[in-house]
């Protein structure tokens, strides 16, 4: 179908052309794909309003670099609670107009994204909610601070049984001779799971790391206390770690399809924080990802069944950290 050239004026065929290009955001150059259109009648190349939004796009890539939130976050976590935008900039103490720019494609700035991001935590949401005047009807807002209050329990309650379970322990020779790190713990699964990890992996993967540091620097990184498993050392109560995460919603589970089964992978939905550890934390977690980088979970699995800690100890008997010394890594 022929369309009329912008710049010679004739009805012409009009050619798409895309090539990925680099469209500079803030202090990046980010590569976006783009489209512009070409005159088959007078060779000359103009804009296609027709085609995608190659600066959306970019802004798109640009928040994906750097963990902000995209528009349609925003936009579904302000109706999960039937928050008008009106509302919700009234809550944030923003012009209405900022919030409908974001939501609509504009690149939010990073104090409207740390503004957000604290916002969408149940317990902040709730405080906005009973602090306001004049901004939500009596009704709506009993409604929301029930919703939030019900959140917000279920958010700190998982989080507050496991601290309490490692309160109640003392630093011994299961703990590394030292207390229990839960924010180390849940980077270090983040770290791990970035691109995707079977949880039968993981739990190994956790192991080495924690007692590799033991042995070479007397100290565990998180603190963690593993038992013996049939499927080798494992964290003690890992699935309360790993509902968490997910609870939190840092962690995904995805379907991985294999042979003869459907298993479970799990998946970093956020960079881990690595400024939590030290330098020689991060060097661990580093060798320990690359040397099991090309092990499966079953190999894996038969690896740890050999070590000392393992065959040394019965179903669901803490491991003590005095086996790092014959650590076969």
């Amino acid at each position: 179908m022929n369309n009329i050239c912008p710049i010679c004026e004739k009805e012409t065929k009009i050619e798409i052309i895309k090539e990925e290009s680099f469209i500079r955001v803030r202090e990046d150059n980010v590569p976006t794909l783009v489209e512009f259109s070409k005159c088959d009648e007078c060779g000359e190349t103009f804009e296609n309003t027709r085609g995608h939004d190659a600066l959306d796009l970019a802004y798109r890539e640009y928040r994906r670099r750097h963990e902000m939130l995209q528009p349609e976050d925003i936009r579904d976590w302000r109706k999960k609670f039937g928050l008008t935008q009106k509302t919700l900039s009234a809550l944030l103490g923003w012009g209405e107009a900022t919030l409908s720019r974001y939501e609509n494609g504009a690149l939010q700035d990073e104090a409207h994204e740390k503004m957000l991001r604290m916002a969408m935590e149940p317990h902040n949401l709730l405080n906005l909610i009973r602090k306001s005047t004049n901004v939500i009807s009596e009704e709506k807002k009993k409604q929301l601070i029930v919703e939030l209050s019900v959140e917000e329990t279920i958010a700190c309650s998982l989080e507050r049984i496991i601290e309490m379970h490692y309160e109640n322990k003392l630093s011994n020779e299961y703990t590394g001779f030292y207390n229990f790190n839960l924010s180390k713990l849940y980077n270090a699964i983040l770290f791990f799971c970035k691109g995707g990890q079977l949880k039968t992996k993981l739990n190994k993967l956790l192991f080495y790391a924690d007692f590799k540091h033991f042995k070479e620097y007397a100290v565990p990184i998180t603190g963690s206390q593993y038992i013996h498993l049939n499927y080798g050392p494992v964290p003690d109560n890992y699935e309360m770690y790993l509902i968490s995460l997910t609870e939190k919603e840092c962690l995904n589970i995805e379907e991985m399809y294999f042979y003869d089964y459907i298993g479970e992978s799990l998946v970093s939905a956020k960079e881990p924080d690595l400024s939590c550890f030290d330098t020689s934390e991060i060097k661990i977690l580093a060798e320990i990802k690359e040397y099991f980088k090309d092990y499966t979970a079953s190999q894996i699995k038969d690896f740890s069944h050999e070590e000392l800690g393992y065959t040394n100890t019965k179903n669901r008997e803490p491991i003590s950290y005095k086996f790092s010394e014959s650590l076969r890594i």
